[in-house]
C-alpha cells in the first residue's frame, strides 16, 4: 500500500482551498463580469463576426449564388490595387499624410494638454477644454459645408473678404488647385482633432506628483526646463502607446477628411486621393465587393505587422513603454 508524505499530505488542503478563493473571488467580482456582457457583446458581434467576411477578399462575389457559393476568384481582386497606374499615388498619399497628421497631432495634443495643466481655475479649464473638444463632435459633413464656406470661388470669405485685404483681387479656385490642399487638409484634421487628442496626455499629467516640480523650482529650474526634464520623461510611456495604436491604421485614411472636405474633386486626384477613397470610387462605379473586401484586408494585415514590429523594437529598449 502506498504512503502519502507529509509533502503530498499538505498539497490536498491547499487545492481546496485556492479552489474555494477563486470561487469567492468569482462571487464577489460578478456583477462586474455582468456589467461586461453587453460591451463583450458587441465586441464579438461587431468586430470579430465580421472577420468571418474576409472569404469575399478571394471571391468573386454572385449574389444569385452566396457568398460562400461564388466562385474563387484567387488574388484577382488584389490585382486593381498594385497593378494600378495610380497605385504609387495613392499609397503615398495615404501614408505621407497619416504619419504627418500622427507626428503633428502627437506634438499639437501635447503641448495643448501642457497649456492646459497650467490653468488653475477649474471654471477655466473646462470652459476650455470644452471650446477645444467641440470640433470633434461636428460631422465630417457639416465641416465640409464650413470649409466650402470659406473656399468658394464666388461667395467664400477667402476670396471675397480676406484676400481683397491683401491686396489680391483675382480669387483662387481653391477646389481645382491641388497644391494648397496638402496644407487645408491637415489644418482640418488638426483643428478636429487635437482638442480631443490632448485629453489623454492631460489626464498623464494630472497623475504628475507635484513634489516633483517644486524639487525642480527650489533648483532653479525655470518652467521650459521642468517640461523637458520631468513632464517630457514621465509622459513618455503614453505617448509612445498612443502612437502605437494610431500606427495600426497607417494605412487607412479619415474617409470624411479625404471624400467630403475635398467634395470628391477629381481635379484634387494628385495630393487628395487615397486608398479608401480611390477603392470606394472604384465600387460605386464597377460594384465588386471582392475588391472592396480584399482592400480591407490588405490595409489591415500591414497595420497588423506595423504594430507587432514597432512594438517589438519599443520593447527591446524599454519593456515598461510597450503596448504589449
Amino acid at each position: 500500500m502506498n504512503q502519502i508524505s507529509p509533502a503530498n499530505s499538505t498539497a490536498l488542503p491547499q487545492t481546496k482551498s485556492e479552489k474555494k478563493k477563486k470561487k469567492y473571488d468569482y462571487r464577489r467580482y460578478s456583477p462586474l463580469l455582468v456589467m461586461m456582457i453587453p460591451g463583450l457583446l458587441y465586441l464579438l458581434i461587431n468586430n470579430y463576426l465580421p472577420m468571418f467576411g474576409v472569404v469575399i477578399a478571394f471571391k468573386e462575389i454572385n449574389f444569385a449564388k452566396g457568398i460562400f457559393g461564388s466562385d474563387w476568384a484567387g488574388l484577382k481582386n488584389f490585382e486593381y490595387l498594385f497593378k494600378t497606374s495610380d497605385a504609387f499615388i495613392i499609397t503615398r498619399n495615404t501614408i505621407l499624410y497619416n504619419l504627418l497628421f500622427l507626428g503633428l497631432g502627437t506634438i499639437l495634443s501635447l503641448c495643448v494638454a501642457i497649456l492646459l495643466n497650467e490653468i488653475k481655475q477649474k471654471v477655466f479649464l473646462r470652459t476650455y477644454q470644452a471650446i477645444i473638444s467641440m470640433p470633434h463632435l461636428i460631422s465630417w459633413v457639416i465641416i465640409s459645408y464650413l470649409v466650402y464656406g470659406f473656399l468658394s470661388v464666388e461667395n467664400g470669405l477667402i476670396n471675397r473678404t480676406i484676400l481683397p485685404m491683401l491686396g489680391i483681387e483675382e480669387g483662387i479656385m481653391w477646389y481645382a488647385e491641388a497644391k494648397f490642399w496638402p496644407v487645408i487638409l491637415t489644418f482640418v484634421d488638426q483643428w478636429k482633432g487635437v482638442g480631443y487628442g490632448s485629453i489623454v496626455y492631460f489626464a498623464a499629467l494630472l497623475g504628475i506628483n507635484e513634489d516633483y516640480y517644486e524639487a525642480a523650482r527650489i533648483d532653479g529650474a525655470n518652467r521650459l526646463k521642468q517640461i523637458i526634464y520631468i513632464t517630457l520623461p514621465i509622459v513618455t510611456p503614453v505617448i509612445l502607446m498612443m502612437a502605437l495604436l494610431q500606427l495600426g491604421r497607417v494605412f487607412y485614411s479619415d474617409f470624411g477628411l479625404f471624400y467630403q472636405v475635398t467634395l470628391n474633386s477629381g481635379a484634387l486626384f494628385e495630393t487628395t486621393a487615397t486608398i479608401d477613397t480611390y477603392v470606394f470610387n472604384g465600387l460605386m462605379g464597377s460594384g465588386n465587393m471582392g475588391m472592396s473586401a480584399a482592400a480591407g484586408l490588405y490595409q489591415s494585415v500591414v497595420g497588423f505587422v506595423l504594430v507587432i514590429t514597432v512594438n517589438y523594437l519599443v520593447r527591446r529598449k524599454n519593456k515598461e513603454s510597450a503596448l504589449f
